[in-house]
């Protein structure tokens, strides 16, 4: 069975950085795609960053240009650097993975934002 685990969410001034990791339990080579959610309080989910097992990664418009997915397959970890932070970007975040056709999600980690 497919097991996201997040970690890295922390309090962060704006204009600051953080990196989330998400460690899975089996190959990440395996999976189809990975990716970052996130989910502020009285919001719906909303997509932050996917990366394909092949092809470039993507990035909401909100992010683009601060925010970097990147992965390590030899640690089966999967990362989301977050600079230049902003209010906004305070919210739980969540890793996905696509094995199979089915979604897998980790627990979140909470990401607040406030000087």
């Amino acid at each position: 069975q497919v097991q996201l685990v997040e970690s890295g969410g922390g309090l962060v001034q704006p204009g600051g950085s953080l990196r989330l990791s998400c460690a899975a339990t089996i190959s990440i080579s395996s999976l189809s795609a990975m990716g970052w959610y996130r989910q502020a309080p009285g919001k719906e989910r909303e997509w932050v960053s996917v990366m394909p097992a092949t092809g470039t990664a993507a990035y909401a418009d909100s992010v683009k240009g601060r925010f970097t997915i990147s992965r390590d397959s030899a640690k089966n970890t999967m990362y989301l650097q977050m600079n230049s932070l902003k209010l906004e970007d305070a919210a739980v975040y969540y890793c996905m993975g696509i094995h199979y056709g089915m979604h897998y999600w980790g627990n979140g980690t909470l990401v607040t934002v406030s000087s």
